[in-house]
């Protein structure tokens, strides 16, 4: 296993590391907007107002985007196991 190998690994490990993370990450950085842009318009300062709608709005997107997240993920894990034989001779 040369340190190209190895390269190739981290890199394909942090591309589907973002790709499956993006759905909720975008999703809570939408609602926090949405939720401060009400705060300040209403001067509501109050925590838990933006924790519960992107607490419900991640929930939503995971039933949603679950099943792609895990085929995502279950696709390279495969890939990565059925690499092994080149990697290693």
């Amino acid at each position: 296993m040369n340190s190209q190998a190895v390269l190739t690994l981290v890199q394909q490990a942090l591309f589907v590391t973002a790709l499956v993370s993006a759905p909720l990450l975008l999703t809570a950085l939408v609602v926090g907007l949405v939720v401060s842009i009400f705060q300040a318009a209403t001067q509501i300062n109050e925590m838990t107002l933006s924790f519960i709608p992107k607490l419900l709005a991640m929930f939503a997107v995971l039933v949603f985007a679950g099943p792609w997240m895990l085929a995502t993920l279950v696709d390279y894990v495969q890939r990565l196991f059925g690499s092994i034989p080149q990697l290693v001779g």
